[in-house]
């Protein structure tokens, strides 16, 4: 344990209750379901198989002093999933396998969805520009900046207005609003960081213009568009947008908490209004399956701009459009990792699709963990 300050940030009930989580047997036990979703394609026939010996070591001993809480979903052939940890560490309830989550950055997978399904209609061009879709939006000092330099992160912007850079920083404005207007407003005051299309560069200042865009060009709520071109085809009832400012996690889920100052505070409400489009989706590890395979399979973009989605913008970058590019185990893997105080988030498939994984990990240091928790957590879905 870390340790703590005389100046408690949370009650000395919270601190107890991990004492116990961490020493109660059952609740430390992770908790199986060795199969499940939808079936792999049939071109998967010599896909090895998850290394589910290793994804369930890295439940084991949940939870800790670095994660309360942890979901683990495999989809494609040889489909597992896994839970373990506490859903409140006040009551020590077991953790909920189906519980939602803060996914973070993920939400630029949707984002992007959208985009792409404009363009598939001829409302907007993946080469048209800010300037021509939102007149005004940036100053005469930027040169101009594509749809597809947004979606790829080349597009020069700076980031926008924040309130701070830490969990610690953060924590005192958790209850306040900064519009995407504002954010984006911060963001041109600072200039172009570099000419647009010459530099990758990721951030969720990209996805926020992307949905101000959204909006423009349907006359409608970013939110409101997600669910009904991408949620509720796809089946994914229990992923939804936080009204404005509310703070709330809507429906069944799992606490989060974080160390500030030595102490393991409480974070789940939240008002994540400022990372909007970029980053303040709620979801559950199910949605996040069906959202992976509904994009990479066609579902919800044409397969033409599929493979747009899964191409880099010149020699050296990594991200296509929202997805990262990896290697691993001799395969190529695309993926997005997220994180929110208290919650962190990963999706990764082949393009196949013959491997999908999802995790949500209640990580009591999330914005720093996303690496070693992608290790932990979801690399042995596609290694051995």
């Amino acid at each position: 344990m870390r340790p703590r300050s005389r100046t408690s940030l949370v009650t000395a009930s919270l601190a107890a209750s991990l004492v116990l989580a961490l020493t109660a047997g059952p609740l430390a036990a992770p908790v199986f379901a060795a199969s499940g979703g939808h079936p792999a394609p049939a071109a998967c026939t010599g896909t090895s198989a998850p290394d589910t010996e290793a994804l369930s070591a890295a439940l084991a001993g949940i939870p800790a002093d670095d994660v309360t809480a942890a979901l683990v979903r495999v989809g494609g052939k040889g489909a597992w999933h896994g839970a373990a940890g506490v859903r409140d560490l006040r009551t020590g309830g077991p953790v909920l396998e189906r519980g939602r989550f803060r996914a973070g950055s993920v939400t630029k997978l949707v984002t992007a969805s959208v985009v792409l399904q404009l363009v598939a209609e001829g409302r907007i061009a993946l080469d048209g520009t800010v300037q021509e879709y939102l007149p005004g939006l940036l100053t005469d000092d930027f040169e101009p900046v594509t749809v597809r330099q947004l979606l790829t992160y080349t597009s020069g912007v700076q980031p926008g207005a924040g309130f701070g850079d830490s969990t610690e920083e953060m924590f005192p404005h958790r209850f306040e609003t900064l519009t995407p207007r504002e954010v984006v407003a911060a963001a041109v005051a600072k200039g172009p960081g570099y000419t647009p299309g010459s530099r990758q560069t990721y951030g969720n200042i990209h996805y926020t213009v992307l949905g101000l865009l959204i909006e423009k060009i349907t006359g409608d709520t970013y939110a409101h568009q997600a669910r009904t071109r991408v949620f509720g085809p796809l089946g994914m009832r229990g992923s939804s947008f936080p009204a404005g400012p509310d703070p709330r996690v809507r429906g069944p889920h799992n606490r989060g908490y974080e160390w500030i100052s030595g102490e393991l505070v409480d974070v789940t409400e939240w008002n994540m209004s400022d990372r909007w489009a970029a980053g303040d989706l709620i979801s559950t590890t199910a949605d996040l399956e069906r959202l992976l395979k509904g994009v990479l399979g066609g579902r919800v973009v044409p397969p033409a701009l599929v493979r747009e989605m899964l191409t880099v913008p010149f020699d050296g970058a990594r991200y296509g459009m929202a997805l990262e590019r990896f290697t691993l185990g001799g395969q190529e893997i695309w993926g997005k990792s997220g994180s929110r105080p208290g919650y962190a988030t990963g999706v990764a498939a082949t393009p196949d699709l013959c491997r999908t994984v999802v995790f949500s990990v209640n990580s009591t240091d999330a914005r720093s963990q996303g690496l070693a928790l992608a290790q932990r957590f979801a690399f042995p879905a596609f290694t051995r």
